[in-house]
């Protein structure tokens, strides 16, 4: 014997309306199988949503002109001039060079020829 017998259903249908009551039992039921509609719908949406998506005949979008680049007029502002004093150029120092190598000169020595 198990739980399908008829007579274990009708216990848990009466038991079911005493503690909800007649009124709430259909709202709860319409409750119940709107959320199971809605999951449906949502598991159909993301199984559909690997495959990818049918292109349509749509045509491509109008070519815009070339866009030109209009530069900014500025009103010339009216400068007063002003005395620029005079600065003297400092003059480049003498990079010094470095000595060039020269051969060693011969110099003469005084060899001791008896010796």
């Amino acid at each position: 014997m198990g739980f399908t017998s008829p007579w274990h259903w009708a216990i848990v249908l009466v038991v079911l309306v005493l503690l909800f009551g007649s009124k709430r039992l259909p709202d709860a039921a319409r409750g119940i199988g709107r959320s199971l509609r809605i999951f449906k719908s949502e598991i159909k949406e993301m199984s559909g949503d690997d495959k990818p998506a049918p292109t349509e005949d749509v045509a491509p979008p109008a070519q815009l002109p070339p866009a030109t680049v209009a530069t900014p007029v500025v009103p010339p502002q009216a400068v007063a001039p002003q005395a620029v004093a005079p600065q003297s150029v400092p003059q480049a120092a003498a990079t010094p060079t470095a000595p060039t190598p020269t051969a060693p000169t011969p110099t003469a020595t005084t060899e001791n020829p008896g010796g």
